[in-house]
């Protein structure tokens, strides 16, 4: 019974969380977006250091590395401007 429950409650914490960015960056094709050597130039630019891993997810740009301040980022950032659309900090 206790694994019922346990299951129960996880499914429910998926179904109600909410939408990442990872997805819906930008509506511009792929050839309009930045280099992936340029986005990382930039997100160094913005703080973002010692990128552990870098990728597409859906229609953004992707980071999980450490800002300044050498707290634990994950960043989805615009591919086309380079700008921040959602970061979570630790």
């Amino acid at each position: 019974m206790k694994t019922l429950v346990t299951a129960a409650v996880l499914a429910s914490a998926l179904l109600t969380a909410p939408a990442s960015a990872g997805g819906d960056c930008t509506t511009e094709p792929k050839d309009k977006w930045m280099s992936e050597e340029a986005m990382k130039a930039k997100a160094a630019e913005l703080g973002y250091e010692k990128i552990k891993v870098f990728k597409v997810s859906g229609t953004c740009y992707e980071i999980y590395g450490w800002n300044k301040e050498g707290k634990k980022a994950e960043v989805y950032f615009n591919p086309v401007t380079g700008d921040v659309v959602e970061a979570e900090i630790d």
